[in-house]
């Protein structure tokens, strides 16, 4: 996985690519780029790069809570899929999310994204809940990842 580039979001044509990768994956949640700017503000944004191609993004959410729960979501275009771009893309933001101090880590998936879905479980994370934003129509499912028995 050599090829493979992560980089913080951190100008323009960065935010514009973030926003291209989160949009594609899930598009019921489309966002303008002053959204983005404002994520970038508060969580760790990252596009992943094989040569000049972008082929994915993710985002960390840092610990909150009694539990320090962090979020970590890792979006791989479906071009580039099962290539190890996405456990890269998992495994840099866990690491960074460890750093913050997470002691407990979720993602978020869209209901429909089978792929999505199947990554998070493949890395020990399981179904905690199923919902429908006020308004909306999609469904999404949070996900947490269980202990390891050391």
């Amino acid at each position: 996985m050599t090829d493979l580039r992560i980089e913080a979001v951190a100008r323009e044509r960065a935010f514009e690519e973030w926003r291209h990768v989160h949009d594609v994956i899930a598009p019921p949640a489309a966002m303008s780029l002053d959204d983005v700017r404002e994520r970038a503000g508060r969580y760790r944004l990252e596009n992943a790069y094989v040569g000049d191609v972008l082929v994915g993004c993710s985002t960390v959410r840092p610990p909150q809570g009694e539990d320090a729960v962090a979020t970590v979501i890792a979006r791989v275009l479906p071009e580039f899929r099962r290539r190890g771009y996405g456990s890269a893309l998992y495994d840099n933001g866990l690491a960074h999310a460890r750093v913050l101090g997470a002691r407990t880590v979720e993602t978020c998936v869209l209901g429909v994204n089978e792929d999505g879905l199947r990554f998070a479980r493949a890395r020990g994370f399981v179904e905690v809940e199923r919902y429908v934003l006020d308004g909306e129509t999609a469904e999404w499912v949070d996900l947490r990842l269980l202990p390891r028995c050391e």
